[in-house]
């Protein structure tokens, strides 16, 4: 702390010069969602839909989920693929699923297009702790009709009740790191979340190399862009209930893991987290240190972008039943979304170049290949 106070004028124009870099990266991206439109165009045909739901162990919220019904006027056949049978109600069926892949999502969506008749059907991949509807259903079956490899929309967390909650929600919706903001600022292959996708039979092909990847929908992305194909965002974000986390842990590993994707997908974005993603509280707290007036003004400057930024994210995501509130919540959450992402980021950088994801550790190689650590370096079977 003294090498800061001490360092005086040098610290704050690096403290300046940050802010100022951050500053142009959100004006930038404000200015693209300014000009983003989302309306949602109803389909005049609805194409025969396969719904593929893959889940391992369904809680309790992803059976709601499952149980839903979906409002699409087209035929559609919702499949959970998962290796324990869930109650599921008439109309929904269940395949029976155990890859020994160690993407088991994957696993299960190559399982399913092997045993189940595709035909001319628009095949969907949707998580379960996605509420499906038939507005998602036409979204990401649109861009598939119009010449897309891959469709993909943006996860939009809803009802979220306490504070790991709204971080999340915060930092999915409010921030940078929402795909609707990663989506106008990504260069080349676009960022994407294989939350929900439509996948069209060349991506299909391409999703039999990913089975032992990280990150697939990162990689998968990557692959079709170099191949010339386009990826589209639906204008229909999915839906993603939270109801209580209860806690902290289960955003911190989840996004602490998606750093360490990140680093193996696209290291050089990695250092980019930090500086252009969530500064705004190393910044306040480095000039209320340094008490730099200068450095004070452009982090306020700062601050009021990023406002601006949630309350058009905000108003781009059309939260239903949440919008009395989404306004008030959006001017607090996206700070919390920050932090979480800023803490994830320094979890990270603790035992780079691995991740533990279902109960075993595996060394990440390039483009998100995992290579099972042996002996297991947290303990569990080697």
């Amino acid at each position: 702390m003294s090498a800061l106070t001490n360092g005086g004028p040098g610290w704050g124009l690096v403290g300046v010069a940050w802010a100022v870099l951050a500053m142009g990266f959100s004006a930038v991206a404000l200015f693209r969602l300014g000009r983003l439109r989302r309306a949602h165009v109803p389909l005049g045909t609805r194409p025969a839909v396969l719904l593929l739901r893959p889940v391992d162990a369904p809680t309790a919220r992803e059976l709601e989920n499952l149980t839903r019904p979906i409002d699409y006027a087209g035929p559609l056949e919702q499949v959970v693929v998962s290796p324990y049978r869930p109650r599921l109600p008439p109309g929904v069926s269940w395949l029976p699923s155990d890859p020994p892949a160690p993407n088991r999502k994957v696993g299960h969506l190559l399982y399913a297009l092997e045993a189940l008749p595709v035909g001319s059907r628009v095949v969907l991949a949707v998580d379960a702790d996605v509420a499906v509807t038939g507005a998602l259903v036409e979204g990401l079956v649109a861009p598939l009709l119009q010449g897309a490899a891959l469709s993909t929309a943006a996860p939009t967390p809803i009802d979220a009740h306490d504070g790991a909650g709204r971080a999340m929600a915060g930092l999915l919706r409010y921030t940078h790191h929402s795909f609707l903001a990663l989506q106008v600022m990504s260069a080349g292959a676009k960022a994407i979340c294989g939350k929900a996708l439509g996948v069209s039979p060349t991506a299909m092909e391409e999703l039999k190399h990913l089975s032992d990847h990280i990150g697939e929908d990162l990689e998968l992305s990557k692959r079709l862009h170099a191949r010339g194909l386009q990826v589209a965002l639906s204008t229909v974000p999915a839906w993603v209930p939270l109801g209580t986390v209860r806690t902290w842990d289960v955003p911190l590993s989840r996004f602490t893991r998606w750093m360490r994707v990140l680093a193996s997908h696209r290291p050089a974005l990695f250092p980019t987290v930090p500086l252009l993603f969530t500064p705004t509280v190393p910044l306040v707290l480095l000039a209320a240190l340094l008490g730099s007036p200068l450095l004070s003004l452009a982090v306020t400057v700062l601050v009021g972008l990023r406002v601006l930024l949630a309350l058009r994210l905000d108003a781009l995501s059309a939260p239903h039943e949440e919008a009395s509130r989404g306004r008030s919540r959006a001017m607090t959450d996206w700070l919390l979304g920050e932090l979480l992402l800023l803490a994830a980021f320094g979890v990270s950088l603790g035992r780079q170049g691995t991740v533990t994801w279902r109960g075993h550790t595996y060394a990440l190689l390039p483009g998100g290949r995992m290579v099972r650590v042996w002996p297991e370096l947290n303990g569990g079977p080697g």
